[in-house]
Formats: structure tokens, sequence, C-alpha cells
């Protein structure tokens, strides 16, 4: 009998494990499909990301419901995927990213919005690895422009480093970035790819194939 229940534990350990591995995958299965959706709900409004912007710059970062809190002292908080453009044109594999920060001021409620960020150079995110990169410390954000014509081409001046695009019940929804930090969620990353592969592997690569990455770069098409 005793032998029996030892034979069982390592059988239970081992169910134990790939339940836990699923629901993580799941979780990040999960937010890339959120991601895709923001992307989806942004190109679907009358004022939209112009494609002339989407064109030119060379990364993105979409973060799905931001939690922005405050009571005095504010706070966000949330979790997404970053991109970038590899030589061909086409877009990376999604990188795992969370964005934390802080702010001292009057303020008090709390707002769920989702956040579209674009960069004019790629290398801002594929430069980060283990560390992290500060928005206002190293380059601030600009609201983005819009394009109240779809059909138009946008006649403002590309120049930002970064463009910063908030949503909130349907309209755009201002928010202030400045010190707030990107990391790089290497446990998600290595949670959805199952190996250990860098941030700069991942941001080199567009062979995976999964459907909600397939529907996540569908989704960025929709800008051209």
């Amino acid at each position: 009998m005793k032998t029996l229940k030892l034979l069982k534990f390592p059988l239970i350990l081992s169910l134990f494990f790939v339940l836990i591995s699923a629901k993580a995958d799941d979780k990040e299965t999960e937010r890339i499909q959120n991601s895709a959706n923001v992307l989806k709900n942004f190109a679907e409004m009358k004022e939209s990301i112009p494609a002339e912007l989407m064109k030119k710059y060379e990364g993105i970062v979409i973060i799905p419901k931001l939690i922005n809190a405050g009571l005095g002292i504010g706070g966000k908080r949330g979790k997404g995927v970053a991109m970038v453009k590899l030589a061909d044109g086409k877009w990376s594999d999604p990188v795992f990213i969370t964005l934390t920060g802080g702010s001292v001021g009057f303020q008090i409620g709390v707002q769920s919005v989702d956040l579209i960020l674009v960069f004019r150079h790629k290398n801002v995110l594929t430069d980060i690895k283990k560390g992290n990169f500060t928005i206002g410390g190293d380059i601030s954000a600009a609201a983005g422009p819009v394009n109240r014509n779809k059909s138009a081409t946008t006649d403002y001046k590309l120049e930002a480093e970064i463009y910063s695009y908030s949503r909130s019940r349907g309209l755009f929804a201002g928010i202030s970035l400045n010190g707030s930090g990107l990391n790089i969620d290497n446990n998600a990353d290595e949670n959805y790819y199952g190996n250990t592969d860098s941030s700069q592997d991942i941001f080199a690569s567009a062979k995976n194939d999964s459907e909600e990455v397939k529907d996540l770069k569908d989704a960025l098409k929709a800008f051209k």
C-alpha cells in the first residue's frame, strides 16, 4: 500500500504542474487576444490612429485595461504586449510587458483605459532587455494625432519619439504617463513560448503561427 501511495505522489505532482502551466499559458493567450481587441476597437473609432503613423513608426505597445487610480497619490498598472517591425516590414511576435507608474497631485478615483504607445524607433523596445524604460525620464510620450477622415493621410508632423493613445468607454481619454516604467515580463514570455528565449530573440522573430498571434497581426494591418 505504501509503495502504491509513493507511486501516486509523483503522478499527482506532475498533473499539478501541468495544470499550473496550462493556466499560465491561458493568461498569456488571453492577454494577446485582449490586445488584438483593443487594436480592433481603435480602428473602428471615428477618430482613429493615422495609417501614415503606423506605416512610418517601428514599434508598438498595447495595454488593455490599464488601471489608473488616485487618491492624492496616483498609480498606474497594466500588462500588455510589445511588437516591432522587422526588416521586411512584418510585425514581430509579441513580447509581454508591464507598465507601472505613480504621480503626485490632486486626483481621486479609479479609471480603466486601453492604452496604445507607438514608437518611432524600435530600438527603444528592443534595448529594454532585463531593465526598464521610463517614460518621461528617457523619452517623453506625446498625445498622438488622429485621423478624422480615415481615407486621408495626416498632415501632422510625425516627429515625437512616442505617441500615446488612451481610450476609455469608447472615447479618447487623456492620461499622463510621465514617470511610468516599461518592463519586460520574462515570466510571461517563458510561460507562453515555453523556452528561455530573450525578449530580443522574440522581437527578432515572426515565426509564431498561433491563432491569437495571427489575429493580433491582422488587427495591426487594419491601420494600413
